[in-house]
């Protein structure tokens, strides 16, 4: 039985922008809060420890028509308008709002504030300030393991403190999954780490995924390092082994894993020629500069060797299948904000990089914690009075006959050499991903284990349990979508087929279903026959 027992209106599970604004947005509403995040709000999530860029287009018809229709091309269309322009007007009253709050914007020579870039350690210890004042209760050092629910819905999660070892169980009407994706513990987002537990605990308590095969994104990094900054090498000319020149500029990204597959490749961010230039650099982005700094390397003026970080759906698609504008789950009482969301409404099937994520996470958040409060203030009865059970499984209950005890590590390393590896993950095959998830099936009896006693072994079998699901969701849908499009990618089926412009829903846990949902722009795709090979 948990230690600590407390009723709420609304809970936030996760610390990271999407979780902030999803807390302030319900207190904002009448509700009473409390957010829990496995880190410190603050510090947790892709944004705290750089910089980010937004999503800001003017507010003007033509301009923000044309930007909508690109992407909604680029997406495969699979995304759809109206959520692009959502986001778009929304995240404008939010930059408003965080300047009211007192973010030092930069100004144009006519005064006026250039709401593009957020620096990540002020905005964030802003969120906190804000969200601590509007009466929200902050637990830090506190994540969450499994949902409460019953036939109703959800209603709450149980979870555990780091710090004290005391487990917790907080019952809410409303409950907003902002816990960020699964990074599969590469780290590469230079914060805490990501394993998709938040997915885990919603499609036990019975929500749908979407968007999961669209999870092939890889981010450069310093090969001593973790940081994925990949915008950087825009400012960078990349070398081989002998030191010839390979690429430059923009150009550089994208040829990445192809150019590994020759050999080692390094970078210099000999475009940075001017001191103002690596000035602006350094501030932008601090974080990419320690791991290089602390090897004694000069990035500016010093090669250093690269490698690729896999991203999972922290820079992919995929996640809970959102069902309306509120950023509802197919479970009652629950919503998704951020990384946890399916981004296909707003980005397709294409990465919503640094801008789009960014400003996904201020709006989804806004949307998720209004509709959790409104939900959460409209029931007619407190979630302590509701019969509820939980939802939690994997990693977390013994089987029936279980005689070993559940040894996290070597299952997340057997999970890593099945997901990480470009040559499974990034150039896709059907013969080779279906091997690697029929290993990856293979582990599944493993979480029937005992589950350790200790504070952080719970919390490390759970977040195995989740990389292990998370894994297999992906590749599922991966093979499902016999077609190349965006970031999903078959070597048997190099063509976008229009026939399957529609999303793939999953749901499940040990036995996973897939069914297609339909989306509006589908009529809208027109592919010539000489430009459908990619």
């Amino acid at each position: 039985m948990p230690q600590q027992q407390i009723t709420t209106d609304v809970l936030v599970l996760g610390g990271g922008p999407a979780g902030a604004w999803a807390a302030w947005n319900a207190a904002s509403q009448g509700a009473q809060v409390i957010l829990a995040d496995k880190g410190y709000l603050g510090t947790s999530g892709a944004t705290a420890p750089g910089g980010t860029t937004l999503l800001v287009i003017p507010p003007v018809a033509e301009l923000r028509d044309a930007a909508v229709e690109s992407r909604l091309r680029a997406g495969g269309y699979l995304s759809e308008n109206a959520w692009i322009h959502r986001v778009l007007d929304q995240v404008e009253q939010n930059l408003a709002q965080v300047e009211e709050w007192g973010y030092p914007f930069p100004k144009d020579e006519d005064g006026n504030p250039l709401r593009t870039h957020l620096h990540g350690p002020e905005y964030m210890k802003l969120m906190r300030r804000v969200v601590r004042k509007a009466g929200v209760k902050i637990w830090d050092q506190s994540p969450a393991l499994e949902l409460l629910h019953d036939e109703h819905g959800v209603g709450g999660a149980r979870g555990i403190n780091r710090l004290t070892g005391e487990a917790w169980e907080v019952r809410a009407n409303a409950v907003v999954i902002a816990t960020g994706g699964c990074a599969f513990l590469s780290k590469g987002l230079g914060c805490n780490v990501l394993t998709g537990e938040g997915l885990l605990m919603s499609a036990e308590a019975g929500a749908e995924l979407s968007g999961m095969e669209f999870t092939r994104q890889y981010a450069p990094s310093f090969a001593d390092g973790t940081v994925t900054r990949g915008r950087m090498l825009a400012w960078a000319t990349l070398y081989d082994a002998a030191g010839n020149p390979l690429h430059s500029g923009d150009r550089t990204f994208g040829s990445i894993p192809e150019l590994m597959l020759k050999g080692p490749v390094y970078a210099r961010l000999d475009l940075a020629d001017t001191t103002e230039k690596r000035e602006f650099l350094r501030r932008a982005h601090p974080i990419f500069f320690m791991p290089l700094e602390r090897a004694g390397i000069d990035p500016f003026k010093d090669k250093f060797p690269l490698t690729l970080r896999y991203e999972g759906t922290m820079r992919g698609t995929g996640g809970l299948r959102l069902t309306g504008n509120a950023c509802e789950t197919t479970v009652p009482g629950l919503y998704a904000a951020g990384d946890a969301a399916s981004r296909e409404k707003v980005t397709g099937a294409i990465s919503g990089g640094g801008a789009y994520n960014a400003s996904w996470a201020i709006c989804s958040g806004s949307w998720a914690g209004r509709g959790a409060a409104r939900h959460a203030l409209a029931q007619s009865r407190r979630a302590d009075s509701r019969q509820l059970r939980a939802a939690g499984r994997l990693g977390l209950t013994a089987g029936a006959e279980a005689r070993e005890p559940l040894d996290a590590k070597p299952l997340i390393a057997a999970v890593q050499q099945e997901i990480l590896p470009l040559r499974i993950n990034y150039f896709r095959s059907e013969l080779v991903v279906a091997a690697a998830l029929k290993r990856l099936d293979s582990l599944m009896p493993y979480l029937t284990g005992r589950p350790p006693a200790t504070v952080q072994g719970i919390v490390q079998s759970r977040e195995a349990a989740a990389m292990l699901q998370a894994g297999r969701w992906i590749y599922i849908a991966a093979l499902a979508r016999k077609e190349s499009r965006g970031l999903q990618r078959l070597a048997e089926y190099p063509a976008l087929d229009p026939r399957q412009t529609h999303r793939l829903i999953l749901s499940g846990i040990d036995r996973i279903s897939i069914t297609t949902e339909k989306v509006p722009h589908a009529h809208e795709l027109q592919v010539p026959r000489e430009e459908q090979v990619i």
